[in-house]
């Protein structure tokens, strides 16, 4: 997950891009942005790394508009930001299956921690994603918390909801694990009123699965029942979530 989901400024570009992302149009967005400058190589790569996450398609695409990002990256931030992307890319490809990179995604986002400020905008996005790899790569649940934490804190300092919205849904899988329903379920609900404040329509389906799992019945079949309807709206993303729609459980990807 990158981006806050907002347009600073009502810039005409960053809100066709916003509304393509979040309708899970990444390729569409992806082509709206130039690719000969580091910020829209950047952002391209962030565009089409998550449909890679989403669709579990795209992966050659997605490498060679990194390798383009990396090419024009000139200052510690813009190569920091797409070590993180090279990371996000190297675990998105581990946690599909499609090749074991857990290696590679650590590295990579080693070296965007050596670059990135303690007080940079994108050290929160690299909190989020290192707090993912100790998740479900490492397995770490300790270190995953501590990591959403400050991923969690560097999204309210530097407003990014879109962020927060994720930090929120995975510190609540956390405790659904521990058994703290009520604090699950608020995280959960928190996760999925900024989506949908937001129109992160590709977003949502999870959220509500996700919030579905802390709720009694009917509740619970009626959270279930909007976010197969979503998911079919979308086409069937994000595909992981396929085999959620029926039975409960703990949806944190």
């Amino acid at each position: 997950m990158s981006g806050n989901g907002t347009t600073a400024g009502d810039d005409p570009l960053q809100t066709a891009v916003w509304r393509l992302r979040s309708r899970a149009c990444w390729s569409d967005a992806a082509e709206l942005l130039p690719s000969a400058t580091a910020a829209g190589a950047l952002q391209r790569t962030a565009l089409l790394v998550e449909r890679c996450l989403y669709t579990e398609a795209g992966w050659p695409d997605a490498e060679d508009a990194l390798r383009g990002a990396e090419a024009l990256a000139h200052t510690d931030e813009e190569r920091g930001a797409a070590a993180c992307e090279r990371g996000y890319l190297a675990y998105a490809a581990t946690l599909h299956g499609v090749r074991d990179r857990a290696d590679e995604a650590r590295a990579a986002l080693g070296r965007a921690a050596a670059l990135l400020p303690p007080g940079s905008p994108g050290r929160a996005l690299l909190d989020f994603r290192r707090g993912l790899i100790a998740e479900n790569l490492t397995r770490s649940a300790q270190s995953a918390r501590a990591a959403y934490r400050r991923a969690h804190a560097g999204a309210t300092a530097h407003p990014d909801p879109l962020l927060l919205s994720a930090t929120w849904r995975h510190l609540a899988g956390l405790a659904l694990r521990e058994g703290e329903l009520a604090e699950a379920r608020h995280g959960f609900a928190e996760s999925l009123r900024i989506r949908e404040e937001l129109g992160y329509l590709v977003g949502t389906a999870p959220a509500l699965v996700s919030l579905a799992d802390t709720e009694p019945e009917p509740e619970a079949s009626r959270l279930r029942e909007e976010a197969a309807r979503l998911f079919r709206l979308l086409g069937g993303v994000p595909t992981w979530l396929a085999g959620r729609l029926a039975p409960p459980g703990a949806a944190t990807a």
